[in-house]
């Protein structure tokens, strides 16, 4: 639907946001009267070039080029492809309007996280091929009203359940209210919102968002689900955070992601009718494989990421792969060999999914351009195989970004400089702060 025409549809729309993913997946972005959305719509708004690239408390990069030494110049911002998006969380009627950066030139602002994953999907398209993505993102209803994190109290019974409690019917019912509006948000969003399940960790679920043939697509809709489970869970009074590791003695929040690739004729290029799956199959495991040590950073952007990434706590450490093999970092699911696909367990719930789904995307791609075989797949308990690791902390993670060849295959070289920028000025600040402070900051931002 046209964009003016969906406003005229939904005369109850009283403010719009125009919205953009800076490099840690905030939204950066301003509030315009509605009567004053043609202007957004026709030409864009302009934002400083630097907005993408702010640090996680919001603040610009020192010694940034985008910064002072360049005059803070302006970028242009135009809507995306997906329109307006309502934002039931707000009590105002409130539409969203995602945009996306260009260069006053027109080009793409290769700082932005969209355009990066643009970058990569436009590499599959010149192949004829056509990456499906899904993703399954976990998080955390968090009561953080007082000096340590809780369990919210069950709206039905008063009580607080302290246990992990994998695949219970009766964790969700406790917070029913809050799954149907929240399902109820997702429709009215267009967020393909599938099973929810309760987890392992302290009050932990997941919802599964269905299959995209639109990578874009796919990444918009963990984007906005991210925004919507944040914004609804406080009109119920507690936090929804989708925070790598907020209890130490529970498993973290992994943001898992499922992909096949289709040719021009529309047939899944991983499947070649048998359980092993095709040749490009086993190259796009091996791209994947040896692209993990310089994605991590990406995968696990914070200081607290890497407390999930601990062994035998649900969140791949080792760089291999496996069939049905949920200890391993990538996964081979069963079925029916047309659906074949690669699950990417690595990456935590408080990443970007636009930057996520672009690194698998595009590591997969490179070990389709190099056509190397992987190694064998891993079978039982992979935590206890002597397997390469990934990086074992921030800035070694860091580091490895920085220099990983697989990566400048990936990213433009601007979205590598700006990342590494972004992410030592956050390792810098963080090594003043307590840990109470250091979950303040993740528990709503990520």
């Amino acid at each position: 639907m046209d964009m003016k025409e969906w406003l005229r549809s939904h005369p109850e729309i009283r403010a719009i946001r125009i919205a953009a993913a800076d490099l840690n997946g905030e939204a950066r972005g301003k509030r315009i009267p509605v009567r004053f959305a043609d202007k957004a719509i026709e030409g864009g708004a302009r934002f400083p070039l630097s907005a993408m690239n702010l640090d996680i408390w919001g603040e610009d990069i020192e010694d940034s080029p985008l910064v002072l030494a360049s005059g803070d110049q302006d970028g242009v911002l135009h809507p995306t492809e997906r329109g307006f998006v309502p934002a039931p969380w707000l009590k105002t009627p409130t539409a969203i309007l995602p945009i996306w950066m260009y260069r006053e030139d027109g080009q793409p602002f290769d700082g932005d996280p969209r355009q990066a994953l643009a970058r990569v999907v436009a590499r599959y398209a010149e192949r004829g091929l056509h990456p499906v993505v899904a993703v399954e993102l976990e998080f955390f209803l968090i009561d953080d009203s007082g000096r340590t994190l809780e369990v919210p109290p069950s709206p039905r019974s008063g009580k607080r359940r302290k246990a992990g409690e994998i695949l219970s019917l009766r964790a969700l019912d406790r917070f029913d209210d809050f799954f149907t509006e929240l399902y109820d948000a997702c429709e009215a969003m267009d967020i393909p919102a599938d099973t929810a399940i309760s987890e392992a960790g302290l009050g932990q679920f997941e919802i599964n968002l269905m299959h995209q043939d639109d990578a874009l697509r796919a990444a918009d809709d963990a984007w906005l689900f991210k925004m919507l489970v944040k914004g609804l869970a406080r009109n119920y009074g507690f936090a929804g955070s989708f925070m790598a590791k907020p209890y130490e003695d529970y498993a973290g929040s992994g943001m898992h992601m499922h992909f096949s690739v289709l040719d021009e004729q529309g047939r899944n290029v991983f499947d070649d009718g048998t359980e092993r799956g095709s040749d490009t199959l086993l190259h796009a495991i091996n791209g994947c494989l040896e692209a993990m040590p310089g994605s991590t950073l990406v995968f696990a952007p914070h200081d607290n990421s890497f407390d999930r990434m601990v062994p035998g706590a649900h969140a791949p450490t080792g760089i291999c792969w496996g069939y049905e093999n949920r200890t391993a970092a990538l996964r081979v699911p069963g079925g029916n060999p047309a659906a074949r696909r690669i699950e990417h367990r690595v990456a935590g719930g408080d990443t970007n999914p636009y930057l996520v789904i672009a690194a698998v995307l595009g590591a997969a791609l490179n070990g389709i351009e190099d056509a190397r075989m992987p190694p064998e797949p891993v079978t039982g308990n992979a935590y206890e195989l002597d397997l390469p690791r990934i990086p074992a902390n921030w800035g070694e993670a860091i580091g490895t970004f920085e220099r990983d060849p697989l990566i400048a295959r990936i990213f433009a070289p601007e979205l590598i400089r700006n990342y590494v920028m972004t992410k030592r000025q956050e390792l810098r600040y963080m090594r003043e702060l307590s840990p109470r402070e250091k979950v303040e900051i993740y528990l709503d931002a990520v």
